[in-house]
């Protein structure tokens, strides 16, 4: 808006008060799109881990973390826990015999070698590792001559067996296992194995081995990913990643049993829809209410940790927030009723009790629109308004109420999104220390073999092992049970 000098000023509204009243209405419009935008940026820099979707790492130095309420139990083991002390091994690789020099009465020189019948008075393990793990063993094709005819014939090598010097499957497994599950980069498995195992391996090599893993758990990956499709409560959730330096997002889809992970460059529907596995869900969906999940699925389940931490927010950053106070003691009400019914054995909440709990629900959200009535739309204003953060919240909170207290409904929905982001959680880890991946392939073999190590762990498997199997050609396969 240009400068209007007082005589400016006093001639428009001596000439034209028209124009004069124009000028005014689009400065108040300014103001109020300033008004919002320096409330918005307000709300971004406030914004932690308590009181947003941001990861505790985003948080600056200082910030208070979340605070969970007190156990009321002591620090250490619990009562009843059986712990996990190492016992003896039947079978010891070697035996270490301490034969006393002298006789504990009279003092008489006893004999240093062991007499057929001593008996052990008492056993103890030394668990240690060996000066290298590595072990080089040389296959040699013979020639061997006929009784009859004198011709010597040269055996042949195993078709594995294809270059002069190579790496057998378990050490290439425990490179995969390291760089896949344990997210040790690449150079820094490599050095591990030359000084561990004493067979330095070049990185070419860990990534040729990863490759043709991946390759051998695409059907896996198939069947898992149908498996999902077809469970009864399905787990959403994305991140972003780097591929190449540039930003990609990493999708996972899971169960407490199965995990999918997948990296596509786009966040919404055309990543979920080139994955494929949302696009067939069968079941209730859980998410963080990302616009691109609601698509999917007749039935959905919300993140209540989520609305958790936003109705923190609330708290911190309007006066009137008594119902928020009200729906968040609410939520973690409804949590802890449920968790005691369950621990009672009940198959599912009393009708009076469900009933009670919706009507607290309806009226603090009442509440709420009475401190924070919804944004009106202006006379010849086009499209929805802008509204603050906290009449949003209240509008999410009433519209998808069905999903927000779907937990309350069906015992088998979770109250929040834990499952989804503790699959992903480790990505971030890998993110941390790796910086990017470099190529797309590697970001997806990557996912492959994590979707697959992660569904292996939930079922309590021994990686390793499983490793050793999949680059030899044989990859186990878990139960698909959701």
């Amino acid at each position: 808006m240009p400068t209007l000098t007082r005589a400016a000023f006093d001639e428009l509204r001596r000439t034209d008060p028209d124009r004069l009243f124009g000028l005014f209405e689009q400065l108040l419009a300014q103001v109020e799109q300033l008004g919002a935008r320096v409330e918005a940026l307000a709300a971004q820099l406030a914004a932690t881990s308590r009181t947003s979707h941001r990861p505790p790492s985003s948080d600056p130095p200082g910030t208070p973390k979340r605070v969970r309420p007190p156990s009321g139990r002591r620090p250490g083991g619990q009562p009843g826990h059986p712990g996990h002390t190492r016992h003896l091994v039947a079978t010891p690789d070697q035996v270490v015999a301490h034969r006393p020099a002298q006789c504990g009465r009279c003092g008489q020189p006893l004999a240093a070698e062991p007499a057929a019948g001593e008996p052990t008075a008492e056993r103890r393990q030394v668990i240690e590792l060996r000066p290298r793990l590595a072990e080089v063993t040389e296959p040699r094709v013979l020639q061997v001559a006929c009784p009859s005819c004198g011709h010597r014939t040269t055996g042949a090598f195993p078709t594995e067996l294809a270059a002069p010097v190579q790496y057998g499957p378990r050490l290439k497994a425990l490179g995969v296992y390291l760089l896949a599950y344990q997210l040790v980069p690449h150079e820094r498995t490599a050095e591990l194995l030359g000084e561990l195992v004493g067979a330095p391996v070049a990185v070419g090599t860990l990534q040729r081995a990863v490759q043709a893993g991946a390759a051998t758990l695409a059907p896996i990956e198939a069947q898992i990913a149908d498996a999902l499709a077809a469970a009864p409560v399905l787990h959403a959730d994305e991140t972003g990643v780097s591929v190449n330096g540039q930003s990609w997002w990493l999708h996972v889809a899971s169960t407490a049993r199965l995990t999918h992970d997948g990296v596509h460059r786009q966040r919404g529907q055309a990543a979920t829809q080139a994955i494929g596995i949302l696009p067939r869900a069968s079941g209730r969906l859980i998410h963080d209410h990302w616009a691109a999940y609601w698509p999917y699925s007749t039935a959905h389940g919300l993140c209540n940790a989520h609305h958790l931490r936003e109705l923190t927010a609330v708290e911190e950053r309007d006066a009137d927030h008594a119902w928020a106070s009200g729906v968040k003691a609410l939520l973690v009400t409804m949590k802890e009723h449920i968790a005691a019914r369950q621990a009672a054995g009940e198959p599912a909440i009393r009708d009076p009790v469900r009933q009670h709990f919706r009507h607290l629900y309806a009226a603090l959200l009442a509440a709420g629109d009475a401190a924070h009535p919804p944004v009106r739309p202006k006379p010849g204003q086009r499209g929805r308004p802008r509204q603050p953060q906290t009449r949003n919240l209240l509008d999410r909170l009433r519209t998808h109420q069905a999903a927000v207290l779907a937990f309350l409904d069906d015992w088998r929905v979770p109250f929040d999104n834990n499952q989804a982001e503790r699959d992903l959680r480790m990505v971030k880890v890998q993110q941390q220390v790796s910086g990017t991946f470099r190529t797309e392939a590697g970001a997806a073999a990557f996912c492959r073999w994590r979707g697959y190590l992660s569904t292996l762990r939930k079922h309590g498997l021994d990686l390793l092992s499983a490793i050793t199997r999949t680059l030899q050609g044989q990859p186990p396969l878990p139960s698909l049970a959701t």
